[in-house]
């Protein structure tokens, strides 16, 4: 057995080698054994990465299937927000339930969405390590024991605070008549066409006039653009064409264009409502522009249109796959007597 090569191992430094190597062999262990394990195991410690190293691998792994910029960079800054500053430099073998629980409960209650959402991180996170074999055990199994219990999630969903359906012709009145020199850069645009056509914001701040026809009067909305990954048309009632003739289009296929000539912010319409002090029907917030929606969809119940009418004039995915199998019309026809009611209601016409 070589115990180690001289002048960087002196006389002293070899007999005090040796003597250890036989005491380990009077104990029935093999020092050359011995010495290959320690060896492997320093190289096996400095391959465990940190939870910052880990976390930041698995994001660039999987950050290429969002599409959407800002929740593709969400995912990794609630990690660096909650998680990195305390157990970010340490390595992954070393964290246990306690420590994820230490993170998860300054927020695990106040901020219960959040704080299962940097969960889902971490233990997605964990389980990469597990399957290159970091770590034994993901500990995000059970660290739900040392938390207390949150609210049921259907407890603490806030929905989106929405004007009254009765109060929006009187709110399109009072602050959404298109003016004289009003053009597609004015929220007076965008935000009508958004109520006339229930439709999602970036739905409408995306619009091109390449998926408007207007001969057959109906928006058609490509899959990529849908949340729902699939195509939507929309039968464009006799207001909502007023709206787009009303708009510029001479500069570019964008239909309504922000100040500064490219696509309005997804803020832009909420602000609006905001800065008008705008009442919605959830106390101490004011309306959103995705509350609309919920107004059309309270409108259609109370004048009895059938559900599915006003679930298919949402883009809501039917829930129920067999039906969906067998339910593949999307009623356009049958959809644009709704949207033309809707939108006398909305100008002040009573239905």
């Amino acid at each position: 057995m070589g115990l180690g090569r001289y002048p960087e191992v002196g006389i002293a430094d070899a007999e005090v080698r040796a003597f250890e190597a036989r005491k380990a062999i009077s104990d029935g262990i093999d020092p050359i054994d011995a010495r290959h394990a320690l060896r492997a195991s320093e190289t096996a410690d400095q391959a465990i990465p940190t939870l910052k190293q880990a976390a930041e691998k698995v994001f660039s792994d999987i950050k290429a299937s969002w599409k959407n910029k800002k929740h593709r960079e969400q995912w990794i800054n609630t990690l660096r927000t909650y998680v990195f500053p305390k157990l970010g430099e340490r390595r992954v073998d070393e964290l246990g339930p306690a420590d994820f629980a230490e993170v998860l409960r300054p927020i695990w209650l106040s901020k219960a969405e959040t704080a299962s959402r940097v969960k889902q991180r971490c233990h997605a996170v964990i389980k990469w390590c597990w399957a290159q074999g970091h770590v034994r055990a993901n500990p995000l199994d059970v660290v739900d024991h040392l938390l207390p219990r949150q609210p049921a999630k259907r407890e603490r969903v806030r929905h989106q605070p929405a004007v009254p359906w009765r109060d929006i012709p009187a709110f399109v009145s009072a602050h959404l008549e298109l003016k004289p020199g009003d053009t597609g850069s004015s929220t007076r645009a965008l935000l009508p066409f958004l109520i006339l056509t229930a439709s999602r914001s970036g739905e409408v701040r995306g619009a091109h006039r390449s998926e408007i026809d207007l001969e057959n009067r109906v928006w058609t909305i490509p899959a990529y653009r849908m949340k729902t990954r699939a195509q939507h048309r929309i039968p464009l009632s006799s207001a909502a064409t007023k709206v787009l003739e009303a708009v510029e289009g001479d500069r570019k296929d964008l239909i309504f264009t922000g100040p500064n000539g490219g696509m309005f912010s997804a803020n832009a319409m909420t602000k609006f409502l905001r800065d008008h002090s705008i009442a919605s029907d959830t106390p101490g917030r004011h309306a959103t522009a995705h509350g609309f929606r919920s107004s059309f969809r309270d409108w259609a119940s109370e004048n009895g249109y059938a559900r599915d009418l006003a679930e298919r004039a949402l883009a809501h995915t039917i829930a129920n796959q067999s039906e969906a199998a067998y339910h593949r019309t999307d009623l356009l026809e049958q959809r644009r007597a709704m949207m033309e009611a809707w939108a006398a209601f909305v100008g002040g016409v009573a239905h």
